[in-house]
């Protein structure tokens, strides 16, 4: 498998912002968990050669039933890591160790807490890969931003066109990323607050492509509320 594409979907996360007893990825909405809709994208996906899901081990019969249930094809449903102890970096560090006898071209990674994954943003990706280390897809900043050196008064207004919003899904070429990530101290990958950021300390090229209005992340109850009114 050395010329494959591997997307690692990342759903270990508790989702306690949403104060749910369930983990909003597992959330059922329209009869189905929010997680099943990015995973059926990624299965389907003609570029997309193996998914591997980070979660934790409670969830993994339920995940492969409802793949199933839907008739998604389970021979592309590769295998399961754990989830970090204390970042969502780490979560993804597991799955590239877990991948890496595989010896995949690149890996992708998604959110499962963001359903409306779309067959053109895969594309995107990847066709950005072609020619680039990364690529991540982004958003316009809309508001005026401010910087504050103490978070209560105004220090600097920054410059809104020089600023983005970044989404996933992002892609990386698998070996570069994956040396990026263990250059990291486990101190170190516990302060990582985007996945884009060990390739961007290891001085890889990360391509910025459109990102996507749609594709938002389910975090509170409003998003959840959003996504419903979208699927209902």
């Amino acid at each position: 498998m050395n010329q494959t594409t591997i997307a690692v979907l990342l759903a270990g996360g508790k989702g306690t912002r949403l104060a749910s007893s369930v983990p909003k990825q597992f959330i059922e909405v329209n009869g189905r968990m929010i997680l099943s809709y990015s995973l059926e994208t990624l299965l389907k996906h003609a570029g997309i050669d193996g998914v591997w899901i980070v979660c934790e081990e409670a969830w993994r019969n339920q995940i492969r039933d409802e793949a199933d249930k839907l008739k998604l094809p389970m021979e592309k449903l590769l295998g399961f890591s754990l989830p970090g102890e204390r970042s969502r970096q780490e979560s993804i560090r597991n799955a590239l160790r877990d991948i890496v006898k595989l010896s995949p071209a690149h890996v992708l990674v998604h959110d499962a807490a963001r359903p409306n994954l779309s067959v053109k943003m895969i594309d995107d990706c990847l066709e950005a890969l072609k020619s680039h280390d990364g690529v991540m897809p982004v958003l316009p900043m809309k508001d005026t931003v401010y910087y504050s050196e103490d978070g209560q008064q105004v220090s600097k207004l920054l410059e809104r066109d020089r600023i983005f919003c970044g989404q996933a899904p992002e892609a990386y070429d698998f070996k570069k990323y994956f040396d990026s990530n263990e250059a990291l101290s486990l101190v170190d990958i516990s302060k990582v607050r985007g996945s884009t950021e060990p390739a961007v300390m290891a001085g890889m090229d990360i391509a910025m492509i459109p990102g996507d209005e749609h594709n938002f992340k389910i975090t509170t109850i409003a998003d959840l509320e959003r996504f419903r009114e979208q699927i209902q």
